[in-house]
């Protein structure tokens, strides 16, 4: 009964930078997952999710060729990050104000709870946009938002933490 008293809304303000450096390292997490997958167990060709992601942005004729493109990679690269910092700036306005960051396992659930929704989101809700990513569906990307969901929010407990 306690532990619902402790995590009642409070008017805490996140520290939005911390949040977004947490976002863009949970970011590279999965960006790093996404292409040991691809190589290792997918269809070997790590550049098919750059493409996807790039297509965000570029539309989906870039979809037509997944062979290594720099200027393809790099659009990839800031649409992940800027799409990786705003989901960690999500999550440090849900784990504040509820004060979620009280203990390691809270943080924990929280970022898997969040990863999890995530999916979801992106592969059930924005797929209707971007249809391409419906492919991607499965144990291996949902695997890949829980953990980028976790790393986001272990990554602000642990860098917020001198601030309490």
């Amino acid at each position: 009964m306690e532990l619902m008293h402790s995590h009642r809304w409070e008017r805490r303000v996140p520290d939005w930078k911390v949040a977004a450096v947490s976002g863009f390292v949970a970011g590279a997490v999965l960006m790093v997952l996404e292409l040991l997958w691809a190589t290792l167990a997918g269809d070997g060709n790590p550049w098919l999710a750059s493409h996807m992601v790039a297509a965000i942005v570029m539309g989906p004729d870039v979809l037509q060729s997944v062979d290594f493109s720099l200027p393809i990679v790099i659009v990839a690269l800031v649409t992940h990050y800027i799409l990786g910092i705003a989901f960690g700036l999500i999550l440090a306005g849900i784990i504040v104000p509820y004060r979620l960051d009280s203990s390691i396992g809270m943080v924990l659930v929280t970022g898997a709870v969040f990863g999890l929704v995530l999916y979801l989101f992106n592969f059930y809700g924005m797929v209707r946009m971007f249809e391409w990513f419906a492919e991607m569906r499965g144990a291996a990307t949902f695997v890949a938002h829980l953990i980028f969901g976790m790393v986001a929010a272990v990554m602000y407990w642990k860098l917020e933490q001198p601030l309490r």
